[in-house]
């Protein structure tokens, strides 16, 4: 079986999940995506957590690491294919890294309690707009409601949710704004991308 940067990305989401579980909340204590500001008097942020947080996910909720590691797997196999495992892995951990700085600077301003943010779905978003770039015509049926679309317009929408929902702050307690920040960070590596590939030729 050949290992692809998808694969171990998964399998390093896996086996931390597990750790969790017998961790008694001491990985979410320090690996978690705390705010800036204080939690009960103490600031937990530490500049690590702008990456670790995107192996964590929520121990309570089992669908949280499947759905994450899906769309890693929908999204990103294709993608590797397409670009190769380094460029894969720069756009998804650029995603990961502009979805924690847009969680930690934007919820706040909208009146969001302060909260741990944790889970790949920064980095699965990335890969999403990645993937409705590279294959806009691809066809992809979400699961709500299960109507086959183009991926462009599948990403269209899903944009738009998330910025209605983190806007009204509905379904409160998802991360929408780093959704929505993953999406940046992957636009900004497709962006330079382009241009690398303009002044190439």
């Amino acid at each position: 079986m050949k290992v692809t940067a998808v694969k171990v990305l998964i399998a390093a989401n896996v086996v931390v999940f597990l750790l969790q579980g017998v961790s008694n909340d001491l990985m979410e204590q320090y690996f978690a995506l705390w705010p800036l500001q204080p939690v009960e008097g103490n600031v937990y942020f530490r500049f690590w957590q702008i990456i670790t947080y995107a192996f964590l996910h929520d121990t309570h909720n089992i669908s949280h690491i499947l759905f994450n590691m899906l769309g890693l797997w929908m999204f990103g196999t294709e993608i590797e294919r397409y670009v190769g495992p380094r460029r894969l892995l720069v756009c998804y951990f650029a995603s990961v890294i502009t979805a924690a700085v847009t969680q930690l600077l934007i919820p706040s301003l909208f009146g969001a309690p302060a909260g741990i943010t944790l889970g790949a779905s920064g980095g699965v978003f990335g890969l999403l707009l990645a993937y409705a770039v590279m294959f806009p015509k691809r066809k992809v049926v979400p699961l709500i409601p299960p109507i086959p679309m183009p991926a462009w317009l599948f990403a269209t929408i899903y944009a738009g949710i998330e910025l209605f929902l983190g806007v009204t702050g509905s379904m409160s307690g998802i991360a929408h704004f780093a959704h929505l920040g993953g999406m940046v960070g992957s636009a900004l590596v497709l962006t330079q991308w382009r241009a690398s590939l303009r002044r190439t030729r």
